[in-house]
């Protein structure tokens, strides 16, 4: 599992991106990834899964 911060997420869009701790790259998050509600700010943890384009952050933890 990867850690990280929520950048941002958008509730009613379903959708933001995670800040990966070890590499500060930006991952896009969809609620269909979602285990835990996220808001911006939340310390996460994630598993990482190839998209329709790019990295995608799946199963999606509050850490």
């Amino acid at each position: 599992m990867k850690t990280g911060t929520v950048k941002f997420f958008n509730v009613s869009k379903g959708f933001g991106f995670i800040t990966v701790d070890s590499t500060n790259q930006e991952l896009f998050v969809h609620v269909t990834g979602l285990v835990d509600q996220i808001r911006d700010g939340d310390k996460v943890t994630f598993e990482e899964a190839e998209g329709k384009k790019g990295l995608n952050a799946v199963d999606v933890r509050k850490a």
